[in-house]
């Protein structure tokens, strides 16, 4: 059984062509945040008959078995990535709307420590920052 399949069963999915494809995407394009429009012009590419409907259907329940994180980003569209647990924070370039993922240690330690010094336990954040190129 191909791992796509595993992951929608897992997921308490049933498995079909259009979540399989969906699924196929964003595991192909890790690194990337896509919109749903996103996904459904690579289906388009691809030859593939799902429409628009069904790709933001799908990501809906993608989103609600925990598969996948959708983002609001101020630079637009929401985009999608799939949850791959562990954390991670993102740069938005403000000129070309890329999404860049970080990670730093010392980040996450003064987040801690800010809450800690006004008398509470950090338990989540969701750290994004708007930037653009260097002049």
């Amino acid at each position: 059984m191909p791992s796509e399949d595993k992951e929608l069963k897992k997921a308490g999915l049933r498995v079909t062509l259009p979540r399989l494809k969906i699924l196929q995407i964003l595991e192909a394009r890790l690194e990337d945040h896509l919109s749903a429009e996103d996904i459904y012009q690579e289906l388009r590419d691809a030859g593939e008959d799902v429409g628009i409907a069904t790709v933001y259907r799908v990501l809906t329940q993608f989103e609600a078995a925990g598969m996948i994180i959708r983002h609001n980003f101020a630079s637009g569209a929401a985009v999608y990535e799939l949850d791959r647990g562990g954390h991670h924070d993102h740069m938005v370039c403000t000129d070309s709307g890329t999404v860049t993922e970080f990670h730093s240690a010392e980040i996450e330690r003064l987040q801690e420590q800010i809450a800690a010094d006004a008398g509470y336990q950090l338990v989540g954040h969701n750290l994004v920052l708007y930037v653009k190129p260097l002049d």
